[in-house]
């Protein structure tokens, strides 16, 4: 379903917690490596083995709408630096230096550290001019294997719509809503992510970062174009979750420092100022705006699990009343904090138990404020169930009845593994690459992730925190530099790491003209943070991006 609903005359927003990052993340891979990873510690002063870039080439066939596509698939790596290597001392005992990527004209240099990124691209057989579409995931420290075996890629991994999926054996069937009917595809694991290493001196300081990753993705675009001939190819950027944020940082550095323009911006499950993020508001008190924007998930996630203590038979008529009560009652009843008196209070509370189904006693305790791992813990906790954060359609037994927050993710803990055994079957199998490596889902970067971010005009990096991360001027910017860019926001109802009306408020605050605002669109769903878990919900996908694409493109006209 597509919607763009909110009150009348309203403005109309992953997120991440301490201890977990945006998208599911298993803590194992199927296969060891033979020998110890190329990304292991190298003391200072040392020379490391330069990596080497690799492809291996296969062929395959995918059915879309009755239509049968033939492609060539390259799952392979290249090789990226830091945006300062050039400023680092050369090896004076050796002419080429140590990088082994001559692609983008590194010769002769000795960085101290590099990245080798793993990618898989499918070219459409005989496809004549096509566009382009550079896919991935978020975390941060993610791999794009849930982009690649949910969503997009030829093959596609069957779960449960809203349960725990059954252990293996894994079905892997042909995806008919693979997006190869309308752009040849590009997914990129972040560095030190699946199959992409690191190495070299302080290699997590040089990668690690929201801007350090920004320019590692660049460079590797930059470097893809090139070798493949794609320069004057349509061109499109599809992130998910920490994704989205990555797309605002890489869609301006590309435009602004590489003079590079896309045609558009595709964003799944969007968190691009994480002052708004719904899990631990209240780490930042005063800021009350993530209270406001996330009631509407909890409304449909309430009114999803039956706790809801009215009738509302249409999901979409409720969300467009609790948007309206969320920017409207709700806004000033926050604003007022302490001045807000007894009888406005409980009449709040009230209002707020008829769209999350918690107690007024909770409410008026939680003053009001309730932060997604309370809802979470409490929304189903008189049965002993917890409520997913990734998909609040998925439910699973409580760890700690008696906890103030919700301990795991069970979404998370249902699909991950069926994601991870059947990729690691699907790369090594149909892919012909991976043997005697090591694949890693994720890695532990959230807690030392640099988060410091230098805003477009800025001179200098400022000191800030997580907290304060905001890459919205960086979509704003990139719009004004290219004002024939569109952008697509996609978001699920039951996505409560990052709602989607959250995703809603941030667009309508990117600081730009407001003319700018009509190459935006937005598609919801129902379905969660990984839309493409529910059949429907990735049929619906294919077919908003797929049009977005071919609108867009330019092609033909």
């Amino acid at each position: 379903m597509s919607r763009f609903g909110f009150g009348a005359g309203l403005v109309v927003a992953l997120v991440l917690i301490a201890s977990a990052p945006l998208v599911a993340a298993p803590a194992t891979a199927s296969t060891p490596d033979k020998k110890p990873d190329s990304d292991s510690e190298t003391p200072d002063g040392r020379k490391f083995e330069p990596f080497k870039p690799e492809a291996t080439t296969s062929t395959g066939t995918v059915t879309v709408d009755g239509q049968s596509i033939s492609y060539q698939s390259i799952a392979g790596t290249f090789i990226v630096h830091p945006q300062d290597w050039d400023d680092v001392p050369r090896d004076p005992n050796t002419e080429k230096g140590s990088s082994a990527s001559g692609e983008a004209g590194h010769e002769g240099k000795n960085p101290t550290a590099e990245a080798s990124m793993f990618y898989v691209a499918y070219f459409k057989n005989g496809g004549g001019a096509r566009p382009v579409t550079f896919v991935y995931n978020g975390g941060p420290g993610s791999a794009t294997l849930w982009l690649h075996m949910g969503a997009f890629g030829p093959r596609r991994i069957v779960t449960a719509t809203d349960a725990h999926t059954a252990a293996a054996p894994y079905s892997l069937v042909n995806n008919a809503s693979s997006l190869l009917d309308a752009t040849d595809l590009v997914f990129i694991d972040a560095p030190g992510t699946g199959f992409s290493r690191i190495a070299g001196k302080d290699k997590e300081k040089a990668f690690f970062g929201v801007d350090q990753d920004a320019y590692a993705f660049a460079d590797f675009i930059a470097q893809f174009l090139s070798k493949y001939g794609r320069w004057n190819s349509p061109k499109y950027l599809f992130g998910e979750s920490y994704g989205t944020p990555r797309s605002a940082v890489l869609i301006n550095q590309l435009e602004s420092d590489r003079s590079i323009d896309f045609n558009g911006v595709i964003l799944l499950s969007q968190i691009l100022n994480f002052d708004l993020s719904p899990d631990r508001p209240t780490g930042n008190p005063g800021i009350d705006v993530p209270y406001q924007t996330v009631l509407p998930t909890y409304a449909a996630t309430a009114w999803y699990h039956q706790k809801l203590p009215g009738e509302h038979k249409n999901l979409e008529a409720l969300l467009a009343e609790v948007e309206q009560f969320a920017m409207g009652d709700y806004a000033r009843a926050l604003a007022a904090g302490s001045d807000l008196n007894v009888t406005d209070r409980a009449a709040i509370a009230e209002k707020l138990h008829q769209y999350t189904g918690l107690s007024v006693d909770y409410i008026l305790k939680a003053d009001l404020r309730i932060d997604g791992g309370e809802f979470r813990q409490n929304l189903q906790g008189s049965d002993g169930m917890t409520t997913g954060r990734l998909d609040t359609r998925f439910s699973g037994p409580d760890i700690d009845p008696l906890s103030q927050r919700a301990d795991y993710d069970p979404q998370s803990a249902a699909l991950s593994s069926a994601y991870v055994s059947a990729f690691n079957e699907y790369v090594r199998k149909d892919l012909h690459y991976g043997a005697g490596k090591l694949f890693k889902p994720s890695i532990p970067t959230f807690r030392t992730w640099n988060f410091q971010h230098q805003l477009p005009g800025q001179t200098q990096q400022p000191a800030s925190s997580r907290q304060g991360s905001n890459v919205m001027p960086d979509l704003a910017n990139a719009m004004k530099l290219n004002p024939n860019l569109k952008v697509q926001l996609n978001a699920g109802y039951f996505d409560l790491a990052t709602p989607f009306y959250q995703g809603v408020y941030e667009m309508h605050h990117l600081p730009m003209p407001a003319s700018l605002q009509a190459n935006i669109e937005y598609k919801f769903y129902d379905s969660g943070h990984m839309v493409y878990a529910k059949d429907a919900s990735l049929k619906l996908l294919h077919e908003n991006v797929a049009g977005f694409i071919r609108r867009t493109s330019n092609l033909g006209k």
